[in-house]
């Protein structure tokens, strides 16, 4: 049995949502004539519809969830990944995507083989195929355990229905019906969690008296009674802070190259952009994002530095999480306990749904995103070139069955954390730390040659692994959480702090070596096949008569200028 019960309401919200979702890929698939049409949308959609699906790929019931679980470890220092996020949108939206969207490449790895060349695009394309897969069965795994704590169903029939509703339309209507489905799960978290977190804060107080339950948290660790209710004042030194990071490893490892990294690298988000209608939609997207972005802590970090504050000293309702059998909190139990502890009827169906639609969502993103790079970047160039559209068209499907399967073992792995979000940037460490020193480099350095951008990734992700398999997180067992190598030199306060600087470690070794081969090799690309490629050598588009509040520049800096007062507010 499940921790919940759900009245006849609660089924037919739910069952509403499932017949919508599955109706929309139906409706989409006479639309779906071509590979372009179906990976890309035939670069049709407007703005403000990619701009939200930007914010909602990203935006998956491992976001949800594993924030959630992040807000009850570490407190406020979890909204650093929503900040630390809005200049990174800023600048992919104003410097990079010109080139993502000017070049016509329909992938990430497709830019690297026209910057570079077809080595580094294929280990890039595996890469992010690995890492898409682990992101899948990350939002497998939240849902799994949401439907097995909410409603009591067994691992296997949660997956299974799940993966059949998400193969369903995303194998029809392809990425138009993911990025559809991706708003409608936008505006269902809105709604299914405002309600959560006002309940919540009603039976801790209010803000204020949050803050004092927080405290209380704080000192019963050990800390400092602001530790878990401040962003930035207790950053000094990493023993100061649940989180065990200081200022260089938050600023340099989250901000610089974790941040940038996902939001200026990651395929899964860009390719919702580059289904935008125009060079001026496409750079708008990301901005436009960025505004919910660094508002929606408010409902998924917050709900976790609820849990434990009542956890601590009970409220009215007396909540409490559970434990894990070696006696740690089982963080990932915030969110479903949540709201099967404060939603009433209707509003509970309202809420699950929010989170089954946040997990179709996570999950048909990356599924989106493996089977554009499997069809484009991997198959199309090394298995069977030169085939009729209809033939990619087809095999992308197909790469949608096969990435969902794959997707299960990743699953199991995930089980092995007690907050997913430290798997998920254990990942991005590897993957999207050093390829965003190659795209920096690629970008503003014509020097940049096609052998210094692959073993530079290269080199960078052997970092990432010598550092993750020489250390581990303090009181962590060895091999998925690191030490895998047999020796630990280093234990780290907590498993993030750990993926921060595995990886710093790995966009520092991709960018040295990266330099150091480029200029010992030469530039075989002329300027004129670099042209859209390097910044120096690109003209800078136009805004075609646009106002000056529509355009990128200026929007870029509204956001960034209200990111900062909010920093400043919960400082």
């Amino acid at each position: 049995m499940g921790i919940a019960r759900l009245a006849p309401v609660d089924y037919l919200v739910l069952l509403i949502y499932f017949a919508f979702v599955v109706g929309i890929g139906w409706a989409l698939k006479r639309y779906m004539r071509t590979s372009t049409d179906f990976f890309l949308s035939g670069r049709s959609i407007p703005a403000w519809i990619t701009g939200l699906a930007f914010l909602s790929a990203n935006l998956g019931a491992q976001e949800v969830v594993g924030m959630g679980a992040s807000g009850a470890k570490y407190g406020m220092l979890t909204t650093h990944f929503y900040f630390a996020a809005i200049p990174s949108m800023v600048f992919v939206g104003v410097f990079m995507m010109p080139f993502y969207y000017g070049s016509r490449a329909r992938s990430v790895p497709e830019y690297l083989k026209l910057r570079f060349d077809e080595k580094t695009r294929a280990l890039n394309a595996v890469s992010f195929a690995v890492m898409t897969i682990f992101s899948s069965g990350t939002s497998m795994y939240a849902m799994s355990l949401l439907l097995k704590v909410m409603l009591g169903w067994n691992f296997t029939s949660s997956i299974l229905i799940s993966v059949l509703v998400v193969m369903t339309y995303t194998s029809l209507g392809g990425l138009t019906s993911a990025m559809y489905n991706e708003v409608l799960q936008f505006f269902l978290i809105v709604a299914g969690f405002l309600p959560l977190v006002y309940l919540g804060l009603l039976d801790s107080g209010g803000w204020a008296g949050l803050q004092s339950r927080l405290a209380a948290v704080a000192t019963g660790q050990g800390f400092e009674p602001g530790a878990w209710s401040s962003t930035w004042r207790y950053l000094g030194r990493a023993t100061e802070n649940p989180m065990g990071v200081d200022w260089i490893g938050m600023t340099l490892g989250l901000w610089f190259v974790l941040g940038f990294g996902y939001w200026c690298t990651d395929f899964l988000v860009v390719q919702r952009a580059m289904a935008a209608k125009s060079m001026s939609a496409a750079r708008r997207t990301p901005l436009i994002a960025a505004v919910p972005k660094m508002l929606f802590p408010a409902l998924v970090v917050l709900p976790g530095m609820i849990a434990i504050a009542l956890t601590y000293q009970a409220g009215s309702s007396g909540f409490a999480l559970p434990r894990k059998p070696d006696g740690a909190f089982d963080f990932d139990m915030v969110t479903p306990m949540m709201l099967a502890h404060y939603l009433p009827p209707g509003a509970l169906g309202l809420g699950i749904t929010a989170l089954i639609a946040s997990f179709m969502s996570g999950m048909a993103g990356n599924v989106t995103a493996f089977n554009t790079v499997w069809t484009y970047d991997i198959y199309q160039s090394y298995i069977r070139p030169g085939r009729p559209d209809r033939h990619y068209l087809w095999m992308g499907r197909m790469a949608t069955v096969f990435g969902i399967g794959v997707s299960v073992a990743a699953a199991y792995v995930a089980a092995q954390f007690n907050n997913i979000m430290d798997l998920l940037q254990l990942v991005f460490a590897f993957v999207n730390a050093p390829l965003f020193a190659t795209f920096l480099l690629g970008m503003f350095w014509r020097r940049t040659t096609g052998h210094g951008a692959f073993f530079g990734l290269l080199l960078g992700t052997g970092a990432a692994a010598l550092h993750h398999g020489l250390t581990a997180p303090a009181g962590a067992a060895t091999l998925i959480k690191g030490g895998w190598l047999g020796t630990v030199l280093h234990r780290y306060p907590s498993e993030m702090a750990q993926n921060f600087w595995t990886a710093i470690l790995a966009w520092s070794f991709c960018f040295l070596m990266t330099v150091l081969v480029s200029v010992l090799t030469r530039q075989k690309k002329s300027n004129e096949e670099l042209r859209g490629l390097v910044y120096s050598l690109t003209p800078r588009p136009a805004e075609d008569g646009a106002r000056w509040y529509r355009r990128p520049i200026t929007l870029g800096i509204a956001v960034l200028l209200l990111s900062l007062v909010l920093n400043m507010i919960f400082w």
